[in-house]
């Protein structure tokens, strides 16, 4: 892909792009989660995530469910040809600024132990350990624990 990564834009996701989201998921993770996954997922109160385009072609995602005081990003993911160059950073910036201003206090996640990149951003970005969960991740090749981070949130809106 030679999409224009300075030129992202990011919009909030609708039953439209149900579709589109599954199968980013697909390319991110193993194994990837069904449009019918995606869709109760979405349809929970407090839900709600974006799509991130770069030449009218997605190439990343994050969904968040937000329940009282608390948001957990339930899913984010960016295509491989398009890792390393901030779009993960981009996407979790809007998922902090749309949780603080929904009123939580703490935006949460859950990263495998052996995603070094993806720990080496949320560290950067202000996360910590709460946590682990061991074997929570079900691959084809096995298990993979978790590690379950908090970052705090300030009420603004970043």
């Amino acid at each position: 892909m030679t999409a224009d990564l300075d030129h992202v834009l990011l919009h909030p996701l609708g039953r439209h792009d149900l579709g589109v989201v599954a199968a980013l998921h697909a390319l991110c993770f193993d194994p990837g989660w069904s449009e019918v996954a995606m869709a109760e997922i979405l349809a929970m109160p407090g839900c709600f995530g974006a799509l991130a385009q770069a030449d009218n072609q997605p190439i990343g995602f994050v969904i968040v469910l937000a329940v009282g005081m608390d948001a957990e990003i339930v899913t984010l993911g960016v295509i491989p040809e398009c890792r390393r160059h901030g779009m993960a950073g981009r996407l979790l910036a809007w998922a902090i600024a749309r949780s603080s201003g929904s009123g939580c206090q703490r935006l949460l996640l859950e990263v495998a132990e052996d995603n070094v990149a993806a720990r080496a951003l949320y560290e950067k970005l202000g996360f910590s350990e709460i946590g682990r969960r061991p074997s929570y991740y079900r691959r084809s090749g096995g298990t993979a624990g978790a590690i379950v981070l908090a970052h705090v949130l300030d009420g603004q809106g970043e």
